[in-house]
């Protein structure tokens, strides 16, 4: 069941990749291990960016949602250091796909929730030092994205 979601959620990508974003295995035997590509839409601090992130799918998929973390390094509220990425997913698990979850993450970048923050010091700024934040999450952008 895994596998045959997984080749169908691939096929989409490739037949419509949304904009912004891009998600392929790393080897054509692994269909559980993809790098996703977020390209730093315009207008945001990320712009000019890319952004590389590592997916994960259980065995049980689409039970069980994917794993996805950043591999590039990020100033962001809802981002750990280690990359794990903070979010509330809504709705149905199952019907939600790599595509949709991606475009989310692109969402998030531009959006912050800074109510249950995984970088404490980020949200800190973002709510009270806009400035210092919007400085700090470009500066990232260029030495560890671009």
């Amino acid at each position: 069941m895994a596998l045959a979601r997984i080749m169908k959620e691939l096929k989409d990508i490739k037949e419509d990749t949304p904009e912004y974003v891009n998600a392929r295995p790393y080897y054509p035997d692994d269909m559980f291990r993809w790098q996703a590509t977020i390209l730093g839409p315009p207008g945001t601090l990320y712009q000019g960016g890319v952004f590389f992130l590592d997916i994960n799918f259980p065995a049980d998929y689409p039970i069980k949602q994917a794993k996805i973390k950043f591999t590039t390094k990020i100033f962001h509220p809802n981002v750990f250091p280690s990359g794990n990425i903070c979010m509330e997913i809504h709705g149905n698990q199952r019907t939600l796909t790599i595509s949709k979850l991606l475009l989310s993450i692109c969402s998030l970048l531009d959006d912050p929730n800074t109510d249950d923050p995984a970088n404490t010091e980020a949200a800190h700024l973002y709510r009270f030092d806009r400035d210092k934040y919007n400085k700090i999450a470009r500066q990232w952008t260029r030495k560890y994205a671009i």
